[in-house]
């Protein structure tokens, strides 16, 4: 599979520190989120950990693929609209999450529920938006065979898992702190949002 784009052939292309570095940016949102998980669940829960690194770090590699791909047939649409969703799922989880701290129930059904399959999927889905971009990118640097991409998409792909471990313990360990001082699911709505907004304006601004 070759996706074509206009003038690539000579294009610059990534070093191994460059793809490094490139991993640790996109692993950011990774490594928050999964924080916010560790303090809200509060137990090293291995099966849990394992699971939400492997969605968040699986979705890091998997969407630079699916935009180099897409690049020959719908680039330009993908670029108009990928932070908006980004943005607009993370606001969806944020809100609830906020609206959930501030309601007077003791008993409650939490909508943000880090052991949730369906939370944790949407999650990796909105925080690996970014990396949507980034295959977009490869196209245009000259990327032209998959053979080409594994390096980069194993080395994102690893570097997301293991920030997402790592965020999570960070987050558990810290959580009955943190918990005992505010409402958990407040900052981590307010987080979501942050990150949300973060992804918008980098992309409006053409700061990306």
């Amino acid at each position: 599979m070759q996706p074509k784009y206009k003038n690539s052939a000579n294009k610059y292309k990534m070093n191994p520190l460059d793809i490094w570095m490139l991993a640790v940016a996109l692993a950011m949102d990774c490594f928050t989120v999964s924080i916010v998980s560790g303090v809200i669940v509060r137990r090293h829960l291995w099966g849990l950990i394992l699971r939400i690194a492997f969605l968040f770090g699986a979705f890091q590699a998997l969407m630079p693929l699916i935009g180099w791909v897409a690049t020959s047939h719908f680039s330009q649409q993908l670029e108009a609209i990928d932070h908006w969703i980004a943005f607009g799922l993370l606001a969806f989880i944020g809100g609830k999450m906020i609206k959930e701290s501030l309601s007077q129930e003791e008993e409650q059904e939490h909508t943000f529920n880090p052991q949730n399959l369906r939370t944790q999927l949407l999650l990796a889905v909105a925080t690996s938006i970014d990396a949507l971009a980034v295959g977009i990118s490869f196209a245009c640097m000259g990327y032209q065979q998959i053979a080409q991409l594994t390096y980069s998409l194993l080395v994102i792909g690893f570097v997301s898992f293991l920030f997402s471990v790592t965020g999570y313990l960070l987050g558990a360990h810290f959580g009955k702190t943190i918990v005992n001082r505010l409402k958990p699911e407040l900052l981590g709505g307010i987080i979501l949002i942050v990150i949300g907004v973060k992804i918008l304006v980098t992309h409006l601004l053409g700061l990306s």
